[in-house]
């Protein structure tokens, strides 16, 4: 087989253009296939969405030459702040409190809106003689075998590459058309996601609220802004994210307490059901899934992206090392070491975030004051609650090299 390029990456959201770049300063060709369009992804205004990045992933971005142009739009996470919380009686006193002063590395993460986060990567790639990036680029049907991965669009042309990555998402038409089934179950849950303005500064604490129906994430952006993540009950979330902004507003205040002042919406609305769905294998023949194409989590621990981006850094590394020793980057042997290195990871992140939703998701007396007890008491062992707040941070295990701010 002929090959038009090293590695083909299906999807243009974060996780495909993060690869690519990684991949790129490997010396490989990588073409990644977006299906939406240049000015979608580029759009500079505010829409309201944010990503809370784990010290571990701003060392990616940095490694990657991006993290010094988004540096000066984001917010350090100083401290963490978790309580229980009712509706219309606000947060009780908390019981987690993680303060990034303890840390020697600095802030434990940075909130980051997406609009920055896409331009400069959408900058990077254009600057990245090895990565062809084709937008509009819908793929309709795929195939591998032992020379390559070829690759049909809906314009009718076609690709061949040595290796094909999905970085599509939950419903991967990659993990799809390679026949890999997924695992997982609904929670009954949908994440109302917003930004808000409120009169009082936020101080660079991030607050979960554990409500009876599911979290409420409150995230600082710059300036007097936070981010929300709100997860309610199916039904629920339906009936609010229905009404009008003032309505939804009032919905969310008996949540959300008064204790940043007036608040105010600050962008557009979103929805996302909850459910947990990982892929039964992160591999294929010549194929390789990363991010929410191999797995989805609740966002409770707001790892989402930044279980991607170590999948991104994993994948990195061991494609690249392959490449130098001149090793078929695409063979079950090396593709294994990734999903090797990753899969246990991922199975430990998403019995956890299950096991929380589950134990925090109720209004049941007892488990509520076993919790607060459990949780007081991690917040006051010095040296468990450091080993949180590392963990937390992305600083803790196995980490690949661009994990740890250094390029493969």
């Amino acid at each position: 087989m002929t090959h038009d390029t090293d590695i083909l990456i299906i999807g243009g959201g974060l996780n495909g253009p993060s690869l690519a770049l990684a991949l790129a300063q490997a010396g490989l060709r990588v073409t990644v296939l977006d299906a939406l369009p240049r000015e979608t992804r580029a759009a500079p205004e505010f829409d309201g969405r944010a990503y809370a990045l784990a010290l571990g992933s701003s060392r990616v971005l940095a490694a990657l030459g991006v993290w010094e142009k988004l540096a000066d739009h984001a917010q350090p996470i100083l401290q963490v702040k978790a309580s229980d919380g009712r509706a219309g009686e606000g947060a009780a006193p908390f019981f987690l409190h993680f303060d990034a002063a303890e840390l020697e590395e600095g802030p434990m993460g940075h909130m980051l809106e997406d609009r920055f986060l896409r331009a400069a990567l959408l900058d990077a790639m254009d600057a990245a003689p090895e990565i062809t990036h084709r937008a509009q680029a819908r793929v309709v049907a795929q195939s591998t075998d032992a020379t390559g991965a070829q690759v049909a669009l809906a314009d009718g042309s076609i690709l061949r590459a040595r290796l094909l990555i999905g970085c599509d998402g939950r419903e991967s038409g990659t993990a799809q058309r390679a026949g890999i089934r997924r695992s997982g179950w609904d929670y009954g849950q949908t994440a109302l996601v917003c930004a808000i303005e409120h009169a009082l500064p936020h101080d660079g604490i991030a607050h979960q609220f554990f409500m009876p129906a599911g979290p409420l994430a409150i995230l600082p952006l710059p300036g007097n802004r936070s981010s929300i993540v709100w997860s309610e009950a199916t039904a629920t979330a339906a009936a609010i994210h229905a009404l009008d902004d003032a309505a939804y507003l009032d919905a969310l205040r008996p949540c959300f307490g008064d204790f940043l002042g007036e608040i105010a919406l600050a962008g557009q609305r979103y929805a996302y059901p909850l459910k947990l769905t990982i892929a039964n294998s992160f591999i294929g023949p010549r194929l390789a899934l990363v991010g929410d194409a191999a797995h989805g989590m609740h966002p409770i621990a707001g790892q989402g992206f930044n279980f991607g981006l170590r999948d991104v850094a994993a994948l990195a590394e061991v494609v690249t090392l392959a490449a130098r020793r001149g090793e078929d980057i695409a063979s079950p042997l090396v593709l294994e070491r990734y999903q090797q290195w990753r899969r246990f990871d991922t199975m430990l992140m998403a019995v956890g975030t299950d096991s929380v939703n589950r134990l925090f998701s109720n209004d049941n007396t007892l488990l509520r004051g076993l919790r607060d007890l459990g949780m007081g008491a991690v917040s006051a062992i010095p040296a468990l609650r450091r080993s949180f707040m590392r963990e937390a941070a992305g600083l803790t295990g196995d980490l690949p090299r661009l994990m740890r701010g250094q390029r493969v």
